[in-house]
């Protein structure tokens, strides 16, 4: 009788708490690395927001010293841009939507059993993708970015104090984003400041010196 006790309270073999415990950590990184993703495309996404407001701005201030002419073409390319992200990230989460729910639709069809199908259903329909979700956190990630080099010219009347404030305050900017992109990567981050850092230099150094050349040539 009590051998029969001794079976019944006995802890599970320690291979089966050990697949169990692997289980859970495999879980944990699952979800740590699906969070990563949203997050790195978020701070990607900002830094094309900085980089491409910036160098309009640069651009047009190359050929207008107004503040004005400044501020309202970086915010024309920020409004573009994020409505563009908005709208190609829609389409693109869109078909990926559809794609994925004609293979639920394959899948349903093969499942047997009608708790099994539930089952597989209610999983499926948890990690599909949301197209209005994605938009929006793209045309707000693009808006962030956009919003450094506009704040940074709103105020200040002089030319050259403006043009320099603004690209202090950009590449500030991009030294944190390459340094977020870094870390959610799990990557050097000196490296990817660095690489983030001389990208958006010469983004707005081309943009600047084209428009410029273009400009003095009376076109």
């Amino acid at each position: 009788m009590a051998s029969n006790q001794d079976a019944k309270f006995s802890l599970p073999p320690a291979n089966d708490m050990e697949r169990q415990l692997s289980l859970e950590l495999d879980e944990k990184e699952f979800d740590y690395s699906k969070r990563s993703q949203w997050l790195r495309a978020a701070v990607l996404g900002a830094n094309d927001g900085l980089i491409s407001t910036a160098s309009l701005m640069m651009g047009v201030g190359a050929v207008k010293r107004d503040n004005k002419a400044m501020i309202l073409a970086g915010f024309a390319g920020l409004v573009a841009g994020a409505c563009s992200m908005a709208i190609g990230e829609f389409v693109s989460v869109y078909s990926q939507l559809d794609i994925e729910m004609a293979q639920m639709k394959r899948e349903k069809k093969r499942a047997v059993g009608v708790e099994n199908k539930e089952e597989k259903e209610g999983g499926a329909k948890e990690g599909l993708p949301n197209p209005i979700q994605a938009a929006a956190a793209s045309a707000l990630a693009f808006s962030v970015g956009g919003m450094v080099p506009l704040l940074a010219a709103f105020f200040i009347r002089e030319y050259k104090v403006r043009m320099w404030v603004v690209a202090a305050a950009v590449s500030l900017a991009l030294v944190v984003f390459g340094w977020l992109g870094a870390a959610l990567g799990r990557a050097p981050a000196a490296r990817s400041c660095i690489r983030v850092l001389i990208g958006g230099w010469l983004a707005m150094a081309i943009t600047f010196g084209l428009t410029k050349l273009i400009g003095s040539s009376g076109l």
